[in-house]
């Protein structure tokens, strides 16, 4: 790219400098309502200089040169291009934990959906509701649709973040056996677990011992199709598999298999597809595991914080393609940062680009992600458009911006 799409230098005067954010989905107003008259909603993608999304896919977009950031309103992020964002220092947001207790509390009424068959009795009823005497035809015919009881029964909970922390300490409560797995758990996850939780090392038994399984993971290449045909054939016969992670995490193949071979009594799904919605056996739920009022408010605050802490102060907290970067508020003269390759030299080519200005750096920080790295640096004096054109020419910078 040119090296004038490199550069972001927005004036600092907040007088002059008019942010223009776009929804690409409907955003809870309460978040909305926190951006400033220093901000403008505008309806062009390619006019913004930052957006928020929730489902709306933004591969098929073409990502304008001016685009500081993307917040998804949520926590996954397979809608938004975040290799592609990165190449362009584009960071991309997401909001872990803010609508996780009401996943949680969907993932309970899938544990009690599937232990119970409601669902059947209920389309039952439908059917003869019109019948005079639908009372007796009630008690005659609601034992085919008798279940058991959650009480006492394993539970394996694959995946202890925010949500899977949640539901597996929900399970706790109810009175159940709980087993969790998770080989890359938090430190805050794992000091908000409740102390009658199994710790399990090895996937495999949770498989071998449980008689329900929630998958609480991300979709990434290492977990696609997780729960397969040998994963299926260590499980109890009669378990019952629950996900409201990700629709690619489950075999769809392998799931039909199981069903019909009575080794899965019922999966319970937020993601149904054209094959899960027409098996037997098969919840499929509208994929409202966040759709609460209460959700998408949290995500919607969180979203907007993100970015406003990002476009005013240039900070960093929960991005997925960039790492987390916090400098606070500027208080010397001028703040600059830098979106480039995790190479070898970028922060010798950095300072030397200040030294050769005569610009004394006050204050720096610098973070890396994978490929990605980024840089912070609070200056002596007003940030120069002669130091901006330098650091941007510098091989492997993507993007320059001056904050202050």
């Amino acid at each position: 790219r040119s090296l004038r799409q490199r550069i972001q230098n927005k004036p600092s005067s907040p007088e002059v400098m008019i942010m223009k954010i776009s929804c690409l989905n409907p955003i809870a107003a309460v978040g909305m309502q926190l951006f400033t008259d220093a901000y403008e909603k505008v309806d062009d993608f390619s006019a913004s200089d930052a957006a928020l999304v929730r489902s709306a896919s933004v591969h098929e977009l073409e990502l304008p040169d001016q685009l500081l950031a993307i917040a998804r309103a949520g926590a996954g992020v397979n809608n938004i291009p975040l290799d592609k964002c990165a190449e362009k220092g584009i960071v991309v947001f997401n909001t872990p934990g803010a609508n996780a207790n009401g996943v949680k509390e969907a993932v309970l009424a899938g544990l009690f959906l599937g232990a119970r068959d409601i669902v059947g009795g209920v389309n039952w009823v439908q059917t003869v509701k019109e019948d005079p005497n639908v009372a007796k035809l009630v008690e005659k015919g609601k034992k085919q649709f008798a279940g058991t009881e959650i009480m006492g029964k394993k539970i394996g909970v694959i995946g202890l973040g925010a949500i899977g922390v949640l539901v597996a300490n929900a399970c706790v409560a109810l009175g159940m056996e709980v087993y969790g797995y998770d080989p890359f758990i938090s430190v805050d996850a794992a000091w908000n677990l409740s102390k009658d939780i199994k710790h399990i090392a090895n996937v495999e038994d949770i498989y071998a011992n449980c008689d329900y399984i929630t998958v609480h993971v991300p979709l990434m290449d290492s977990t696609k199709k997780m729960i397969n045909a040998d994963a299926f054939a260590k499980m109890k016969d009669g378990v019952i598999v629950l996900n409201f992670a990700r629709d690619l995490l489950v075999d769809d193949d392998a799931l039909e298999a199981a069903i019909a071979a009575g080794k899965v009594r019922k999966y319970i799904t937020d993601f149904p597809n054209a094959k899960t919605a027409q098996m037997n056996g098969v919840v499929a739920i509208p994929h409202l595991g966040a759709s609460t009022e209460e959700s998408e408010d949290n995500c919607a605050v969180m979203a907007v914080k993100e970015l406003r802490d990002y476009l005013e102060n240039g900070n960093i907290t929960h991005s997925v393609n960039y790492p987390a970067c916090d400098m606070g508020i500027c208080k010397a003269a001028g703040r600059i940062t830098i979106c480039h390759k995790n190479i070898p030299n970028m922060l010798g080519q950095l300072t030397g680009a200040c030294a050769a200005e005569g610009i004394n750096i006050e204050d720096m920080t610098n973070k890396s992600k994978g490929d990605w790295a980024y840089t912070m640096m609070d200056i002596g004096s007003e940030v120069s458009e002669a130091l901006v054109e330098k650091l941007a020419a510098i091989n492997g910078v993507v993007k320059v911006r001056k904050v202050k």
